[in-house]
């Protein structure tokens, strides 16, 4: 058809024929013979069908121009289908706004390819906008094609509330963690590409610059500055990010003692409040601050463009003061508070799980720190715990791979300077880190309970050494091993069978090994680790209280506890140290201490001895043993072989 007014019912003439459309013409394909043609019933029959139908069409040329539309498609475009004539189909139906659909629609007017389909947004006569699947397709025997434009709009609206509903919490009516994902990574890639466009801006300005000392003044505007837009470009932005990241303290008491209902009116009362914070410390190129509920009781709010850390500070802050507010639910009156993690940083080169990690990690900080605060990320602090993470991460398998070694500090007699016992200090040959002193890999040992197989390491070295010095001198007076235990130890192992194993295998005599607990875990021992305690005093091992002073100090568990050797805090020795300006009060401390550990039966080791001033004022009160630089510090076992008999250490 021709997009004309019904022709007659009988026979068309030639020339009519001629210029009708695709659907009379029988032009065969590339290379492909003619078919036998249509009735010229058919024929009307097609064209009448062609004018009438609901779908929208048009007949293309292979230059892309229209041959013929039906009524649909004029009603469409808001034009008679007759005057669609000779225009472009691809300007009607918007196919060149993007290359890479303007070379599919080539294609197929080319005969390349075989069909077609994309989804355009295009503008109804009547003004409206709807949704349109555009498909092309060539036509059966001709070197024309069929362009088909249908309606999706209820389709789209349809998918459009079902991802809304996809990606919004149904609680809380707020973004859920998968679009609070999808919006972050976009900002943080639309803060990458304008990173690299502000880039090629600057360097086209330098370019610019250049040219214009060259004398090319026609590059630059008046006074020679450049006259483009670039002094302008990124008005307005940033390239930085914010991130909020809280949680709700004390949430799970509420869901247990009210029940979950109560609990999701509190979750939805808080949204509200947190939208208000965010809407109040306004808005960006892309509108309000994000606001999103990631599961549970956390939340999370992005600042796009943030200024700065200030920024951010003043929204933490603002939450924590909108949340302290009570909340009336119902007749119930509901005070919670929130831990906040903050990281603000620039979005170039950042990516969404980085950022959430470390929000995550700083949102720990805030809850250790002692809830109802925030923090903001620390980079140091970040490593230390990246440190500590990778300390923990392969503490156990160091001690299969035969990483930690011991040094020995000489425990040192106060009344004749000769060498009585060795503490055995560990020490961890790391192959990244270097060399580890216990403090640096001790407290996670017991937190992860490594600990139990490192502690059984250091028993068993430590006491086949002290064995090892008695056999290599048999005529010396054997020294003593003291060996530091975790209280861990004593609930997670079986410490007296392994005692009592490691020295009926190495052949050390019970009374020349002593283990040392801190006075924190000896004055609480109670039930296993006092039977414990008592098995191994039972034994001939000798129990020492580890810087004593510092912890409970209850004076009482000392009658108790099977303890055989105090061991003074540093803190008392070093007040000491000034001899002209003496404490008084620190020596009368001491010196009460000394005098009822001897009461009692037990002798006293005077740790961090640095001077022999100090030395000489313990040895004057009655201090047994001491301990620190003044006589060495923790050396290797060939060191200590070499001080077995020797001349006494000073005194």
């Amino acid at each position: 058809m021709s997009g004309t007014p019904e022709g007659p019912v009988h026979p068309e003439p030639p020339e009519t024929r001629a210029a009708d459309s695709a659907l009379t013409e029988r032009h065969p394909p590339y290379g492909a013979e003619p078919r036998v043609g249509c009735s010229p019933s058919e024929l009307r029959d097609y064209r009448a069908a062609f004018r009438v139908a609901q779908l929208a069409m048009a007949v293309i040329d292979q230059d892309g121009v229209v041959v013929t539309a039906n009524d649909s498609f004029g009603t469409l475009v808001g034009a008679a289908p007759e005057s669609l004539r000779e225009q472009a189909a691809a300007d009607l139906v918007d196919l060149a706004s993007d290359g890479r659909t303007w070379h599919a629609y080539r294609e197929v007017l080319r005969g390349r390819r075989s069909r077609f389909r994309c989804t355009r947004r295009l503008k109804h006569a009547d003004g409206r906008s709807l949704w349109a699947e555009v498909t092309v397709a060539p036509v059966p025997d001709s070197r024309r094609v069929l362009l088909s434009i249908t309606d999706i709009s209820d389709r789209r609206e349809l998918q459009a509330r079902l991802r809304h509903l996809q990606m919004h919490d149904p609680v809380t009516r707020l973004p859920n963690r998968a679009l609070f994902f999808e919006r972050l990574s976009a900002a943080l890639e639309s803060s990458t590409q304008d990173a690299a466009d502000r880039a090629s801006a600057a360097a086209v300005a330098g370019t610019a610059s250049a040219v214009a000392v060259a004398g090319a003044v026609d590059a630059v505007g008046p006074g020679g500055t450049i006259s483009s837009s670039y002094e302008s470009y990124g008005y307005g932005r940033t390239g930085r990010i914010g991130l909020c990241y809280l949680d709700l303290d004390g949430f799970k008491a509420v869901n247990d003692t009210l029940g979950h209902r109560v609990g999701d009116r509190l979750l939805a009362a808080v949204a509200s409040r947190l939208t208000e914070c965010a809407d109040s410390d306004g808005y960006t190129r892309s509108g309000g601050h994000l606001v999103a509920r990631l599961g549970g009781d956390e939340f999370a709010i992005v600042v796009e463009e943030s200024t700065g850390t200030e920024q951010l500070a003043d929204l933490a802050r603002s939450v924590l003061s909108a949340l302290q507010r009570p909340f009336d639910l119902g007749g119930q009156r509901l005070s919670v508070s929130a831990s906040i993690g903050v990281v603000e940083r620039s979005g170039s080169g950042t990516t969404a799980t980085a950022l959430m990690q470390d929000a995550d990690t700083t949102l720990y900080w805030a809850k250790a720190d002692g809830k109802a605060r925030w923090t903001l990320f620390d980079p140091e602090r970040n490593a230390h715990r990246m440190t500590r993470q990778a300390l923990s991460s392969t503490l156990r398998p160091a001690v299969e791979r035969g990483e930690f070694a011991l040094e020995y500090q000489p425990l040192v007699d106060l009344a004749d300077g000769a060498v009585r016992g060795v503490e055995a200090l560990v020490r961890w040959n790391h192959p990244q880190f270097g060399v580890l002193p216990p403090n640096r890999f001790v407290g996670i040992a017991e937190e992860d309970g490594s600990i139990v197989e490192l502690g059984r390491w250091v028993l068993n070295t430590a006491c086949r050494q002290a064995r090892q010095w008695q056999k290599d001198h048999p005529r010396e007076r054997p020294i003593f091993v003291s060996v530091n235990v975790a209280v861990r130890q004593v609930w997670d192992s079986d410490l007296v069978a392994d005692v009592a194993g490691i020295l009926a295998e190495t052949g050390l005599a019970p009374h020349l090994l002593q283990l040392e607990l801190t006075e924190s875990a000896v004055m609480g021992s109670a039930g296993r680790p006092l039977q414990a305690l008592q098995a191994l005093s039972d034994m001939g091992v000798r129990i020492a209280i580890d810087d004593f002073g510092t912890g409970y100090s209850n004076l009482a568990y000392l009658s108790r506890l099977p303890v055989s050797v105090l061991k003074l805090d540093g803190s008392f020795v070093r007040g000491f140290q000034d001899e002209e300006h003496a404490n008084p009060a620190d020596e009368l401390i001491v010196e009460a201490l000394v005098q009822l550990a001897h009461r009692l039966g037990l002798t006293v080791t005077a740790e961090c001895v640095e001077t022999s001033g100090q030395a000489s004022r313990l040895r004057r009160i009655g201090c047994d043993t001491g301990q620190g630089w003044l006589y060495s510090r923790a050396v290797t076992p060939d060191r200590i072989a070499e001080l077995i008999g020797a001349e006494p250490l000073p005194a």
